[in-house]
């Protein structure tokens, strides 16, 4: 960074860096000359190598406190939708209520009469002490009116920039969209005695994998039907995650015990173990790969999320060890530089790569109200969270100031209480569905104008114990049950 001095008889000397303590009154950007202005404080001079470092972390920061405001703001807008029934209550209606109407209105009236006799004199004095906070923050913000007229600015600029450049593909795209359904092709069902707890398609649609206890099952496929060609019997426990790589003839697969095998088809079309890797010590939940296809990403129940990259091996570079629970599920972005997490313990970590120290940073500690075994990334400003239990799914946007996400709407699902964390969402981008299984359901969601969601269509089962994949174009979903104990084939068909 090359930036000179503006500073009388500094003979235009290059700052070299910046001063960050919170007192100083000189110019915080120095150079050589400058270091006399600030003599007692001069630990806190910072070079500007690590100045984008050090930014960085202020930041992240910065994420934190914002999030802590929207959890409280999340907290006292459910308190006010309490109060919501009764605002502006027309006292002539109750001569039109029922019995059981007038019961809910005294019941619902006297709970919170009560909560004004004891909690809402606690509330008080800490709603007093939150504003009185709130106002000294912003006494020490200074150019607040410029600071708004200058985001309201950006906000109108990144709307017209949005309109001029998706208005005519997305267009385009509206109208190639129809209604979907899909067909069990019963005919071509397998019986499958054993439990499968994972399934997955190769780059073309023509191999699917289905990993059956701890077998490996590879089936041809083609035009929905599976013609069994190889039994893989490397992993000596259930086998659970498995991921075909879109560049080349490869797979990789996890198991119960935190094996990771890499899977690699010879020229006489057999597939071989080129190679084991163990470094977790429990159940590997999820695979996934960048596209480059050098970082393989992995999920376990011993609570870590671990980065392999290829030397001329695989190796483990880097461990995240931010979640205390098991971990369900990974999903990338599109931009490949953020990574999502979920699983047994209430919260959504946001993973960046930093390029300034090489390495993947939990930025974003997201708490939610509930376990979630599944999310999945819909581009790189919107991705989607199923919690276990409940009737939703959330919706989790980026803030364009911030950078950061928070959740700004939900989606209306089936109610259940799932216990099976197998069977990733998955986003089928061609036909702009969201693919979530919940409890006994596989429910396609579409997403419409202005990234709404709605329920096209759900597929019932007679089991929670359901796991499966759906072709990443959209065609075909490979499904197995423990009602049925069957591998099903089905169908998109588009009216």
């Amino acid at each position: 960074m090359q930036i000179r001095c503006t500073q009388a008889d500094h003979q235009n000397q290059q700052i070299i860096g910046v001063c960050i303590d919170i007192t100083c009154q000189n110019q915080r950007p120095y150079c050589h000359f400058c270091l006399t202005l600030h003599v007692n404080h001069l630990p806190m001079l910072t070079p500007f190598n690590l100045l984008n470092e050090w930014i960085y972390q202020r930041i992240i920061r910065v994420n934190n406190a914002y999030n802590n405001i929207q959890e409280l703001k999340v907290s006292l807008d459910n308190l006010m939708n309490q109060f919501y029934p009764y605002f502006n209550y027309n006292i002539h209606q109750i001569s039109e209520l029922g019995l059981s109407q007038i019961d809910r209105l005294i019941a619902g009236l006297c709970q919170i009469e009560d909560c004004e006799k004891v909690l809402f004199l606690q509330l008080k004095p800490l709603i007093e002490q939150v504003k009185s906070t709130i106002n000294d923050i912003l006494k020490k913000t200074k150019n607040q009116s410029n600071l708004k007229e200058n985001i309201n600015n950006q906000i109108q600029h990144n709307i017209n920039q949005l309109n001029l450049e998706y208005s005519g593909p997305f267009q385009q795209l509206k109208q190639n969209i129809k209604p979907i359904k899909f067909e069990l092709l019963k005919q071509y069902s397998i019986k499958q005695g054993e439990r499968c707890n994972s399934v997955a398609f190769n780059k073309d649609c023509s191999i699917v994998a289905v990993g059956c206890e701890s077998l490996i099952k590879i089936f041809e496929f083609k035009q929905g039907i599976l013609q069994q060609t190889h039994i893989l019997n490397q992993h000596k426990h259930g086998v659970s995650a498995l991921y075909f790589m879109k560049k080349s003839n490869q797979f990789i697969s996890g198991d119960y015990k935190g094996f990771i095998l890499i899977w690699a088809s010879n020229h006489v079309n057999q597939w071989i173990c080129s190679q084991i890797v163990r470094q977790q010590n429990d159940i590997i939940n999820c695979l996934i790969l960048n596209n480059n296809e050098d970082i393989i990403i992995s999920s376990s129940n011993d609570n870590t999320i671990k980065f392999w990259t290829k030397k001329n091996e695989w190796i483990c570079q880097q461990t995240i060890t931010d979640h205390k629970r098991w971990i369900s599920q990974l999903s990338f972005n599109e931009k490949q530089n953020q990574i999502i997490s979920c699983g047994w313990e209430r919260l959504i970590l946001v993973i960046e790569y930093s390029e300034q120290v090489k390495k993947w940073m939990v930025i974003q500690k997201i708490p939610v109200d509930c376990q979630g075994l599944r999310l999945c990334f819909i581009n790189d400003n919107l991705f989607t969270f199923q919690p276990k239990k409940g009737n939703l799914i959330y919706v989790y946007e980026m803030n364009s100031l911030s950078k950061s996400f928070t959740k700004t709407k939900h989606i209306t699902v089936n109610q259940g209480d799932d216990t099976y964390q197998y069977f990733p969402q998955q986003y089928i981008k061609s036909k702009q569905f969201l693919v979530s299984k919940h409890d006994k359901y596989i429910n396609l969601i579409r997403k419409t104008d202005n990234d709404e969601f709605q329920v096209e269509y759900s597929i019932q089962f007679g089991s929670q114990a359901l796991f499966g994949q759906m072709s990443d174009d959209g065609e075909y979903l490979i499904t197995w049950d423990d009602l049925s104990k069957e591998i099903q084939i089905r169908r998109c068909i588009e009216e």
